[in-house]
């Protein structure tokens, strides 16, 4: 058993081949402790010879709490300087990643601490500086340097994809008239991985992710999982022309509803002359007009038809309601083949002359992304891991009261969402 005092405090502190100068420990304060490497005399670095000792320069950084209390480092680094004539050093001062990286101001473990804290477990960089005893900076600085080490480590994150969603997520409101920047989130919909987050909802920044994968990896890729966003289909056309676009289902009946709610919207003030009051027929079933209508009950199913014949007089909502239904339909057809027939004579009907304008442009729609649609019967595939990801993007942009670097955003939400190797996290070190 150790009994020497100066080791026992040694080893409590942990770092190494280091010694303890001494410990400032005041009532109510954060203790410091003061160190010194206990390593051999260096050799320069330029010409390989003896260095002589030109004193020490005092380091402060913050360590892990011991004790119920935070403590803070003193580290004396000693600089040294080369006598060489000719020589290109003159003099440097030694460092030890195992104590703490360059310029950093917390020390290598409180560092990977507050990683893991912050990024894998999504706690307020506020609540870890409280913890630390530091300044909400500190903390910050030190988990986008580290989460950013972790990432570019890990290699083998981003694997083999054979399905890849694409979709978008509000990154901030900036300016005196809260202009909203969007990003796009790329996801590995069968895993439920974050892979990347690129600025701007667009094509570009997709496309140019995609094609900074190797060759082998794209041609692995069979689905291209996506909402109606034209932006979308254009990178997945540009990037992966070889796969399978699939339109999410959720986002397709958002189409078919989002016609029922104008269409309804337009009877309403050509019929009454102002919009929907409560005590209106089609205000009153503007609900039951998006519900599945096998959810109905008897008593809602009547309410919906009674208020249908007393507001619709030209039977318009009833159309848009029937046309909602219908395309619900397409989605019990388990046969592709009958599939993209049903999908052709609903579009045709919808686009027919006799139709409400509002159903004319969903016809039309149901035709441009009749591919992408009827290839959900070939996978079966959705964009609901993507949208369960940017749920876990926004609970950490939630948590951290938003972001103003889009770096900082992005590395953050890859160490919630992304699955990195947390293993590879005590091998790393800040650059």
């Amino acid at each position: 058993m150790e009994s020497n005092p100066t080791r026992v405090c040694e080893l409590i502190v942990g770092l190494g081949d280091v010694d303890v100068l001494g410990v400032e420990d005041v009532a109510g304060e954060p203790l410091v402790v003061h160190i010194r490497c206990r390593g051999a005399r260096p050799r320069c670095g330029g010409c390989g010879g003896v260095v002589w000792s030109k004193g020490s320069e005092l380091v402060g950084l913050v360590d892990l709490p011991a004790f119920g209390r935070p403590v803070g480092l003193v580290w004396h680094k000693r600089r040294w300087q080369c006598p060489a004539v000719g020589c290109d050093v003159r003099s440097f001062v030694e460092t030890d990643e195992r104590i703490a990286p360059p310029r950093g101001k917390l020390t290598s473990r409180a560092g990977r601490w507050a990683t893991v804290q912050a990024g894998r477990f999504g706690r307020p960089v506020g609540h870890v500086a409280d913890d630390l005893g530091c300044d909400w900076h500190t903390v910050s600085d030190a988990v986008c340097a580290w989460g950013e080490a972790l990432l570019a480590a890990d290699g083998e994150r981003v694997g083999d994809v054979e399905a890849l969603g694409l979709d978008e997520t509000l990154y901030k409101r900036e300016g005196r008239w809260r202009t909203r920047r969007w990003c796009t989130s790329i996801v590995d919909v069968q895993r439920g991985q974050l892979l990347d987050i690129v600025p701007g909802r667009d094509a570009a920044a997709p496309k140019e992710w995609l094609l900074g994968r190797p060759e082998e990896w794209r041609q692995n890729v069979a689905w291209g999982v996506l909402d109606l966003s034209g932006a979308y289909r254009a990178a997945f056309d540009a990037a992966l022309p070889h796969v399978g676009q699939v339109a999410d289902p959720f986002h397709v009946i958002r189409l078919a509803n989002d016609g029922i709610d104008e269409v309804r919207r337009r009877v309403q003030n050509d019929t009454l002359g102002h919009r929907g009051r409560k005590d209106d027929p089609l205000y009153r079933i503007r609900r039951l007009l998006l519900a599945a209508h096998e959810r109905l009950g008897d008593t809602a199913d009547a309410k919906l038809r009674g208020l249908l014949a007393a507001g619709d007089p030209r039977g318009e909502v009833r159309l848009a309601w029937h046309a909602k239904e219908t395309l619900r339909g397409l989605y019990d057809i388990t046969s592709p083949q009958l599939a993209g027939e049903y999908l052709t004579e609903l579009a045709e009907n919808l686009t027919d002359s006799d139709c409400p304008p509002e159903l004319r442009r969903l016809g039309r729609t149901l035709s441009r992304w009749h591919t992408q649609i009827v290839n959900w019967h070939r996978s079966h595939l959705t964009n609901g891991p993507t949208e369960a990801i940017n749920n876990l993007i926004k609970r950490v942009k939630r948590v951290a009261y938003g972001f103003r670097r889009f770096t900082n955003y992005r590395i953050r939400a890859l160490l919630y969402a992304g699955k990195p190797n947390w293993a590879l996290l005590p091998t790393v070190t800040p650059r």
